[in-house]
Parts: structure tokens; C-alpha cells; sequence
């Protein structure tokens, strides 16, 4: 196994174990989605005021074939109003991961660090979605409660479809159903 493939699957295993519910697109480690909830109120005095606070989004994450050397590609699945992220695509602009990442960094500077603060200090300089930005310059309380009224429509928990690892009731009552049975052709073991 090479030194990226290891330090991907090193990462994702971190990753995991931080609490955050992750979903495999196939069998390799290179696609997959996160569960990641919306920051709660920063005590910063530039930053939001914790508007995405409540919100879960599915968060697409593609790691390229020389992670960490590159930065991983992160998408929004469900909408999210924001001047930094494409409403459409759900791509999103961020400096960190887009031009000054590092190797030292790994996904769960993205999901704890980076993504938290893209949230809280949006950028409307350097706008993808040009409406959220020039609403967020000319009207912040407008703009703050389009914030809200997209977390409530579009960032529910079930719009973040994250489905856990664990067997579903059907599968656990199939397979007791199937070891009694088993048990029954197998027959008793000798004494």
C-alpha cells in the first residue's frame, strides 16, 4: 500500500471516530459523504451569529489519487444559502482547501476547522453565489434570516440522508430467523 493510500485510509478511520456518520459511495476510500451539522454561535465578534446553528448537509467529499499531497474536493448535497457555495452545484470556495491546503492538514480539519468557519465569516468578496453575497452586503438581517429559512427547508436531518453503518430491524430479524435455522439442519453438537 502506498504512502497516500494509507494516509487516506489513516484519515477517513479519524475521521470516523469523531463522531461524524460517514457513508461510502463504493468499496475504494476515494468518495463519500458526510454528515455535518452547522457551527453554533462563535464568541467572536465578526462572526455569525450561529445562523446555521441546527442545520445538517450531507457534505460530499472526493479525495484525488495523491491525497494528502492534494486537497479533497467538498460539495454541498443539500442547498445551502451561503456567499461562498455554489447554490446550485453546492461547490464551495474555500481558500484553505481550494489553494493554500498542506499535507499536514486531514478531514477532520475539515469538518471541525475549515467548514465551521466558512459558515461562520463568509467572504462576499469572493462570492459563488453572487444574490447571498450582495444580500448579506446590503441587508444582514435579510440576509440572516434567508439563512435560517434555507436550514429549516433544506437542512433537516433527513435532507442529509446520511444513512448509518448498522443493520436495519429487517436485517437483524432476518438473520435470527436465519440462525434458528441453521441451528435446526446443523442439529445438536456431540457431547
Amino acid at each position: 500500500m502506498s504512502s497516500p493510500s494509507k494516509r487516506r485510509e489513516m484519515d477517513l478511520m479519524k475521521l470516523m471516530m469523531s463522531d461524524y456518520k460517514v457513508e461510502m459511495v463504493n468499496d475504494g476510500m476515494q468518495e463519500f459523504f458526510v454528515e455535518f451539522k452547522g457551527p453554533a454561535e462563535s464568541t467572536k465578534p465578526l462572526a455569525k451569529s450561529g445562523i446555521y446553528q441546527g442545520g445538517v448537509w450531507k457534505v460530499r467529499v472526493e479525495l484525488p489519487d495523491a491525497y494528502p499531497y492534494k486537497s479533497p474536493s467538498i460539495g454541498f448535497i443539500n442547498k445551502i444559502y451561503h456567499p461562498n457555495v455554489d447554490e446550485m452545484s453546492g461547490s464551495v470556495c474555500l481558500d484553505v482547501i481550494n489553494q493554500t491546503w498542506s499535507p499536514m492538514f486531514d478531514l477532520v480539519n475539515v469538518f471541525e476547522v475549515f467548514l465551521p468557519q466558512l459558515l461562520l465569516y463568509p467572504n462576499p468578496s469572493d462570492p459563488l453565489n453572487g444574490e447571498a453575497a450582495a444580500l448579506m452586503m446590503r441587508d444582514r438581517p435579510a440576509y440572516e434570516q434567508k439563512v435560517k429559512e434555507y436550514c429549516e427547508k433544506y437542512a433537516k436531518p433527513e435532507d442529509a440522508g446520511i444513512t448509518p453503518e448498522d443493520k436495519s430491524s429487517d436485517e437483524e430479524l432476518s438473520e435470527e430467523e436465519d440462525d434458528s435455522g441453521d441451528e435446526a439442519i446443523l442439529g445438536n453438537p456431540d457431547p
